[in-house]
């Protein structure tokens, strides 16, 4: 159920990636069925390790819970949508929403890599987020990045400054998305500097 071999039949306009929404711990089951209509799959899925109290035990999971990729035949789209567990396909507007062949080529390269790979936040930089765990659990702030090197950056309004601190990407979660332009510091008299948002 992987595409890293041959892309050659994604050469015809009519068939391209796209992805559908499964129900809840259905998309093993999901893919086995399409896969048996004779769709092209992908499930990509890693390794994780469930700890309880007497032993620990690895799972395959997912990477993208709730998530099967297929290449799109649009004369047997209503196949996918009768099959059991689909829930829907992923659409712009009334289309299918075409996923691009390098970044599907990219994930299956990955988790058939020797090298570990897991689930990771989708960050872009100037995303607000709340750092979960940790020495700076339930701080907020702006989310920074350059290269591989993430940063929340947190700032005193009334003193228009800010500072940076390096974090682990999978330890905060998103309050709000990228802000495209952030307002000037206020000017207003305040009782005490606080921690601004942005």
């Amino acid at each position: 159920m992987t595409p890293c071999t041959s892309l050659e039949e994604l050469k015809t306009p009519s068939a391209f990636w796209c992805a559908l929404h499964a129900r809840h711990q259905h998309e093993r089951n999901v893919a086995t069925l399409l896969s048996s209509k004779g769709f092209r799959v992908f499930l990509p899925t890693y390794v994780a390790v469930r700890r309880w109290s007497d032993r620990n035990k690895q799972v395959t999971l997912p990477l993208f819970p709730g998530y099967v990729f297929f290449v799109d035949r649009v004369e047997h789209r209503l196949q996918v949508l009768s099959t059991p567990g689909v829930h829907s396909i992923l659409t712009i507007g009334k289309a299918p929403a075409q996923i691009p062949e390098d970044q599907i080529d990219a994930i299956c390269r990955a988790v058939n890599s020797p090298f570990r790979t897991s689930p990771h936040p989708f960050l872009q930089a100037g995303d607000v987020v709340r750092i979960k765990s940790g020495p700076l659990v339930g701080i907020q702030g702006i989310v920074s990045r350059e290269k591989n090197i993430f940063r929340v950056v947190v700032s005193v309004e009334m003193l228009g400054r800010s500072a940076a601190v390096e974090i682990d990407a999978t330890n905060v979660e998103r309050v709000r998305p990228r802000i495209e332009r952030l307002s000037p510091p206020s000017t207003a008299v305040a009782s005490r500097p606080q921690i601004a948002v942005a």
